[in-house]
């Protein structure tokens, strides 16, 4: 169920050493990269130490995806209390239950949260992204029929969210709570607090809960002889093009190009898709850039505060910089791949 982002993942990336340059890292630097990593998981339970006694929703949300991935932390900062209480706050909304999906025992299979997702299904009954996640439960369970009526239900509902959005601007309006202590920032890193804060929001964001998309695409393909399936799934996959995320919107394309009758419309799918991935190819440079420029790591931390999707952070980071959403015609997704393996 936790799926990793493209956008999202691209940040966390920045942050980290690759097997191959880790080999050739002197001692003294990596272990000094230790020394850092240390201090920034003290520096987050601190934060989360700040955060804890407040009320409202929204920080308790940024609070609780701080406490997530960090152990030793008392019951009342934990992530299992936080994401708790922001659930009961008034005034919590669906993201803070999209969120406590993870609050599970996945050894246990236990996972997604049940409470969290029978409340999500009153909470937002017109969002797609919750009856994808039932389809990929009860498509798990063996319950064939009930999937085959969630995706009648993720066809007929309004949006596609899966709150990513939300996460981005709950981090992104607590880790400015404290400055980051200087033991968090490598003194090659021209960026300061700025560099920290944009890895800590995209970093943690990325193991935001993801709806069942495998589950989805099978079934429609496999059903793609029925129908009534194909209607849904069509149906389904044009809200999806509309969605809140790359990973939503690369979908619903793919079900245009594989199920739409249309040749004119699944070569539009097609190229529809190969512009996706450029724009997520683009914000992954602009993204790594903002490591070593502090002013577009502070616009993208305004981007994330100011809420939306995933999807419009994403295209508005390009536009604000200039960088065009369609790929050129000479570029393909597999020459960029060679080139980079090349690189």
């Amino acid at each position: 169920m936790l799926g990793r982002h493209p956008l999202t993942l691209a940040l966390a990336l920045v942050a980290l050493t690759s097997p191959a340059l880790a080999a050739k890292t002197p001692p003294t630097a990596d272990k000094q990269a230790t020394a850092r990593r240390q201090a920034l998981l003290s520096f987050q339970k601190d934060l989360v130490s700040v955060i804890a006694p407040q009320a409202a929703p929204t920080p308790l949300l940024g609070g609780a995806l701080l406490a997530r991935p960090l152990a030793g932390l008392p019951d009342f900062n934990s992530f299992h209390s936080l994401i708790d209480r922001a659930a009961q706050a008034e005034g919590a909304g669906p993201e803070v239950n999209w969120v406590r999906l993870s609050d599970c025992d996945a050894k246990g299979d236990d996972c997604p949260n049940a409470d969290a997702l029978a409340r999500l299904t009153a909470q937002a009954p017109d969002n797609a992204a919750v009856w994808m996640l039932k389809l990929g439960q009860d498509t798990r369970d063996g319950k064939k029929d009930d999937a085959r009526a969630d995706l009648a239900k993720a066809a007929s509902a309004k949006v596609y969210d899966d709150y990513t959005g939300a996460s981005l601007k709950a981090l992104a309006t607590t880790v400015t709570l404290l400055p980051p202590p200087p033991a968090v920032m490598s003194p090659l890193s021209a960026t300061g607090a700025a560099g920290v804060q944009v890895m800590m929001v995209f970093g943690l964001a990325e193991t935001q809960p993801q709806p069942a998309l495998q589950a989805t695409a099978k079934l429609c393909e496999e059903g793609s002889g029925d129908a009534a399936t194909k209607a849904d799934c069509l149906k389904l996959g044009k809200l999806l093009e509309w969605g809140s995320s790359p990973l939503g919107r690369s979908l619903g394309l793919h079900l245009r190009e594989v199920l739409a009758d249309d040749p004119a419309q699944q070569e539009d799918a097609k190229r529809a898709r190969r512009n996706l991935v450029w724009q997520v190819q683009r914000f992954s440079e602009l993204s790594a850039r903002a490591q070593g420029d502090t002013a577009l790591a502070q616009h993208l931390m305004s981007l994330a505060r100011s809420g939306g999707t995933e999807m419009s952070l994403m295209l508005t980071a390009l536009h604000d910089y200039n960088v065009a959403v369609d790929a050129p015609t000479d570029w393909s997704p597999a020459n960029a791949a060679a080139s980079a393996s090349r690189d």
